[in-house]
């Protein structure tokens, strides 16, 4: 006989949805705090979200006293409904399955959850399919994958899998690559096919190839990287000025979102103006229509890395890459509390601090300031 799932009561999953929108917590201790399957944790969360959102619009009220342009403007709505509800079942298969899968609301009272698969073109067993959780070996093997991809970036799957084995590790390509892909990480180097992006998603040209970066504010581009703790890992964006390699914003999440993304855009924006050219990958996070919504709204040109460009975006890659070295690899971090103080340490120490043979030995910071300095007495004169 089956075992019945438990079921959570609207406090408790209200109690999960803090914990996991407040991000102190990784998605791994949440789920051993509360016996809640990670992925459970991040649907929740993003209903919470979705709630949290609609809960602060104005409701609209509308009255009529005429029964017949009431009836009448009720048919218009339901040949409205009618036609946009089959122009959606044609056109959603264009989404990727795990946004169609998100859509479906369990709970629902009007449409059954059959009905739900049905009109978004998903299987019943598709969705009440559970993966499995990460166990302490994932997590170890995740570490030694991090820090042997900082050292490699031109890792492949097959590469990588070749090396596990030889320190002992029985895995195979097809096992680095589902880490890969839960790391959010791929080898640079020109292969077809770079990465999977959303196809419902608009992608813009690389801009910068040939251009020449002559002061800052010029061009700015982001990424996100992974960062392990003891349980459990979290996400890290960051933005940096092409010119100076000034640190501009970061943020750290649980959850390999967009809006952790979104927030480090919009901070960087109210505390340095805006660049020229905004520069990102082609993944989901930078394609998303509220994060390029802000770029267009700022008038900030768009690019994006091409397809098997290795190069497009190495600055960044290589602030990774020291940001690693120079002192994720050197400390255990156990919560997101710590990673974000041990990140916010290293990033003021990177922009003041750390000199750049690059940069003629200055600071990011000196360079960054010295020449905003420079282009606003320009400006004046």
């Amino acid at each position: 006989m089956s075992k019945k799932a438990k079921q959570y009561s609207a406090t408790e999953k209200s109690k999960i949805v803090i914990e996991a929108i407040k991000g102190e917590l990784t998605i791994a201790q949440i789920t051993s705090k509360y016996w809640v399957h990670s992925t459970q944790i991040q649907q929740w969360k993003k209903k919470g979200l979705e709630y949290l959102e609609s809960g602060f619009q104005n409701k609209v009220k509308s009255k009529h006293s005429d029964n017949e342009e009431l009836i009448k403007q009720l048919y218009e709505q339901i040949g409205q409904l009618n036609m946009e509800c089959n122009w959606l079942k044609k056109n959603l298969h264009c989404l990727e399955f795990k946004y169609r899968r998100d859509m479906i609301n369990s709970t629902d009272k009007e449409i059954s959850v059959a009905e739900q698969c049905k009109l978004l073109s998903i299987s019943r067993s598709s969705y009440y399919y559970k993966p499995k959780g990460l166990s302490a070996e994932d997590l170890e093997l995740m570490k030694i994958i991090d820090e042997i991809y900082t050292q490699h970036p031109y890792y492949g799957t097959r590469r990588m899998s070749k090396c596990l084995q030889s320190k002992g590790y029985a895995t195979g390509r097809k096992v680095v690559r589902r880490y890969y892909r839960i790391m959010g990480i791929e080898a640079v180097y020109p292969k077809i096919n770079l990465s999977k992006r959303n196809q419902a998603h608009k992608t813009y040209p690389y801009l910068l190839r040939d251009t020449k970066i002559e002061c800052v504010n010029q061009v700015w581009s982001a990424d996100i990287t992974y960062i392990r703790l003891e349980q459990g890992f979290v996400y890290l964006v960051a933005i940096i000025d092409w010119y100076s390699r000034y640190i501009l914003s970061w943020k750290l999440s649980i959850t390999l979102d967009s809006e952790f993304c979104v927030s480090a855009l919009e901070e960087a924006i109210k505390k340095y103006g805006k660049p020229e050219i905004f520069n990102t990958d082609q993944g989901v996070q930078f394609t998303s229509n509220y994060f390029i919504s802000i770029l267009i709204q700022h008038a900030i040109m768009i690019s994006m890395d091409g397809k098997g460009r290795a190069l497009d975006n190495v600055f960044i890659e290589r602030f990774w890459r020291s940001l690693k070295q120079e002192k994720i690899y050197l400390i255990i971090l156990t919560t997101v509390m710590e990673a974000k103080d041990a990140i916010n340490e290293y990033v003021k120490f990177y922009n003041n601090k750390r000199m750049h043979q690059s940069l003629e030995y200055f600071t990011p910071a000196k360079v960054y300031s010295n020449n905003s300095n420079l282009m606003a007495v320009n400006c004046i004169s």
